[in-house]
C-alpha cells in the first residue's frame, strides 16, 4: 500500500524536475545576461535561484529521500567517537615520517634507475 503510494505521488516528479531545470537554466542566463551588474547582486540571485530549485527538487519523491539521507547522517556522526588531540598530532606525525620515508626510498630509486639507463644511453 505505501508504493501505492509512493508511485502516486511521484507521478508528476518529471514536472517538478523540469521545473528545477528550468530555474537553473534561467539564472545560468540571467547571470550571463546582467554581467555588468555587481558581483554580489548576482550571487545572491544564483543563491535565491539555487534555494528555490532546491525546494522544488525537495518537493519530490527523491529529493524527499535525499533530505531523509542528509537527516540520517547527522544522527550517524553524532555517534562517531572523534579522536582526541593527542591522537591526532601521534598519528599526523607517524604518517608524516611514513611519507618522509617513502619519499627518500622513491628518491634513491630514481637516483638509481637513472644512472643505469644514462649509462646505457651513454
Amino acid at each position: 500500500m505505501v508504493e501505492k503510494v509512493e508511485s502516486e505521488e511521484g507521478k508528476l516528479d518529471w514536472i517538478k524536475w523540469a521545473v528545477v531545470a528550468a530555474i537553473v537554466v534561467a539564472a545560468v542566463y540571467a547571470n550571463s545576461y546582467f554581467a555588468a551588474e555587481s558581483l554580489l547582486i548576482r550571487t545572491i540571485g544564483l543563491l535565491v535561484a539555487a534555494g528555490v530549485a532546491g525546494w522544488v527538487g525537495g518537493q519530490t519523491v527523491k529529493g524527499r529521500a535525499f533530505i531523509n539521507l542528509c537527516l540520517e547522517a547527522r544522527v550517524e556522526i553524532r555517534k562517531v567517537v572523534w579522536p582526541t588531540r593527542q591522537e591526532t598530532t601521534q598519528t599526523t606525525i607517524v604518517v608524516l615520517i611514513v611519507i618522509f620515508i617513502v619519499a627518500i626510498i622513491l628518491w634513491v630509486l630514481d637516483w638509481g634507475l637513472n644512472g643505469i639507463v644514462s649509462s646505457i644511453i651513454g
